[in-house]
C-alpha cells in the first residue's frame, strides 16, 4: 500500500476543461494558436481532446496568466485522491461499474462517444467524470512502479519524461481501464481523440 499525506489545501476542476474553454484560450492569443479538432462532433461543453501534455501546459500557463492564480495539472496522487472521494473502492460508487455512472465502453449509458462534461453525478466531493469520459493527463513522468515516489502529494518528475501519466479511461475503454488505481504511460507529445485533462491549484485556507 502506498501512503500519501496532502498537507495543503487543493482546488480541483470539477470538470475537464471542456472545448469552450480552450477556445477562449486560443481566442486570448494563448494556447499557442492549437484548436483541436473535434472530428465535427461538437464543441462547446464536450470536453476538450486531441491534447498532448504540452498542449495542456500551454492551457493552464494561459489561465495562470489571465487570473493571476498559479494553475497546473493534478499529480497523480492528487488525481487519485479526488478521484476516490474518501473512498476506497473500485471506483468512487463502489467496487461494480454499474450502469449509467460513467461513460466508457459497457458502462450502460446511452452515449458511444464522449459527452458534455457533468452528465454524470458526481462523486460524493462534488468533482465529476473523474472515471471515463476522456483520459486525463496529470503532471508525473513515467515510473514503472511506485518506490521512490513523493509521499507528500507533489509529482515526480523524475523518470521517464518524455512520456507522463493519464489516469481516468475514456468512453473508448472498458470499464477496468476507469479504476481509480489504474495508470497509463502516454508519450507526452501525443494527441488523440481520447486524451484530455483537468486542471488544479494549491490554495491557501
Amino acid at each position: 500500500m502506498r501512503v500519501v499525506t496532502l498537507n495543503y489545501w487543493l482546488a480541483v476542476g470539477v470538470y475537464e476543461v471542456t472545448f469552450a474553454e480552450w477556445d477562449a484560450c486560443v481566442s486570448d492569443g494563448g494556447c499557442e494558436g492549437y484548436r483541436p479538432d473535434d472530428r465535427g462532433w461538437g464543441r462547446g461543453n464536450l470536453p476538450a481532446m486531441d491534447v498532448s501534455w504540452d498542449n495542456a501546459q500551454s492551457y493552464v500557463l494561459w489561465l495562470s496568466q489571465r487570473t493571476g492564480a498559479k494553475y497546473r495539472l493534478l499529480s497523480e496522487a492528487e488525481w487519485e485522491y479526488a478521484a476516490r472521494a474518501g473512498t476506497v473502492t473500485t471506483y468512487s460508487w463502489g467496487n461494480e461499474i454499474r450502469r449509467n455512472r460513467a461513460n466508457c465502453d459497457g458502462c450502460g449509458s446511452r452515449w458511444d462517444w464522449w459527452v458534455a462534461v457533468g452528465s454524470f453525478t458526481a462523486n460524493d466531493w462534488g468533482v465529476h467524470d473523474m472515471h471515463g469520459n476522456v483520459w486525463e493527463w496529470v503532471q508525473d513522468c513515467w515510473n514503472d512502479s511506485y518506490r521512490g515516489a513523493p509521499a507528500d502529494g507533489s509529482a515526480w518528475e523524475r523518470g521517464d519524461c518524455s512520456k507522463r501519466v493519464i489516469r481516468g479511461g475514456s468512453w473508448f475503454d472498458d470499464h477496468p481501464y476507469l479504476r481509480a488505481a489504474n495508470r497509463e504511460r502516454i508519450n507526452a507529445d501525443s494527441k488523440d481523440i481520447y486524451y484530455g485533462f483537468r486542471v488544479a491549484r494549491t490554495r491557501d485556507p
